[in-house]
């Protein structure tokens, strides 16, 4: 069976630079869970492992499509495995390190999904329906006919919802029961990064902080002068989707700044709530161990023998 180390956990909490300093000591390479970080160009906005990261550590799942490009979780659930395959084949332990959820839960438990072609027309339906009666009404309408899946992605996830209830009008069915899990693809240690909520707070707040002072403004105009627009799902990005509103003037910058920082602070909430549900993460406090090198040693022999 191929291993497999993730790092989970919300925004801000210090999983790309703990994931640098144990690959670094366990002979890894890491293998990006964002769903955001696939995107080229997006770099600030990301918090993407930066070059000097990268150059210590081999990074694979990041800049691998144009932000103009749809990309699946079905579409990195295969290059992830595929990665893993490789890597193990190779004597180099794979490090899945990010946090969204459902890129996760993909990869780790092999998902099976529905391989059925779009439909447009019913998807067009379902996105003029979200724009003339919100997308409340469609999430009550996904919690009607498939309500595990609707607590799964929850409210505001508008192309997941949309791509279910399309599939429950083609075949009478929940979109739930075409994915399949086996909780055994991998041997598996998973790692979850926690801390108390004021200082991820305070942590989510300087981050942004940060992102601004590096030029997260700049690089969206420069996303837009490639044609990106709000309409890709690139731009629906935390951060992104605040600038773009505030260059179009719908906003002004103080109002965008804590948009941005409101917004990441219930996404992190949302993070912990998904990865809570998985029993196989052990949790840890990194707030309790400041040096980030000394945690990796220590988890490194806490893992010895293990992986």
């Amino acid at each position: 069976m191929n291993k497999l180390l993730a790092i989970v956990g919300p925004t801000a909490s210090g999983k790309t630079s703990l994931a640098v300093e144990l690959a670094e000591i366990l002979h890894g390479e890491i293998l990006s869970c964002d769903s955001m970080q696939v995107y080229r160009g997006m770099d600030i906005g990301t918090a993407k492992a930066s070059a000097v990261e990268q150059a210590r550590v081999k990074h694979h799942l990041i800049d691998i499509v144009e932000p103009t490009e749809e990309f699946s979780v079905a579409q990195y659930q295969q290059l992830a495995k595929a990665a893993i395959e490789e890597l193990n084949r190779s004597g180099i332990i794979p490090i899945l390190t990010g946090g969204t959820g459902l890129y996760y839960q993909a990869v780790v438990d092999d998902y099976q999904f529905y391989p059925m072609a779009k439909r447009q027309v019913i998807r067009d339906y379902w996105n003029k329906m979200v724009s003339i009666y919100g997308l409340d009404f469609a999430y009550e309408r996904l919690r009607t006919v498939d309500p595990e899946y609707a607590a799964k992605i929850g409210a505001k996830d508008q192309k997941r919802m949309v791509r279910a209830l399309e599939v429950f009008e083609l075949t009478g069915k929940p979109f739930s029961r075409y994915q399949v899990r086996q909780r055994d693809t991998y041997q598996l240690i998973a790692i979850g990064l926690s801390m108390e909520r004021d200082q991820l707070y305070a942590r989510i707040d300087q981050r942004v902080d940060t992102m601004l002072e590096a030029g997260l403004v700049e690089e969206v105009i420069k996303l837009r002068q490639q044609g990106c627009t709000l309409e890709h799902t690139s731009m629906q990005a935390l951060g992104y989707k605040q600038v773009m509103y505030y260059l179009e003037g719908f906003v002004t910058r103080p109002v965008m700044i804590e948009e941005i920082k409101r917004e990441t602070r219930h996404f992190a909430k949302r993070q912990m709530t998904w990865f809570r549900k998985d029993r196989r993460v052990k949790w840890l406090q990194p707030d309790d161990i400041n040096d980030t090198e000394l945690l990796a040693k220590n988890i490194s022999l806490h893992l010895a023998g293990q992986i």
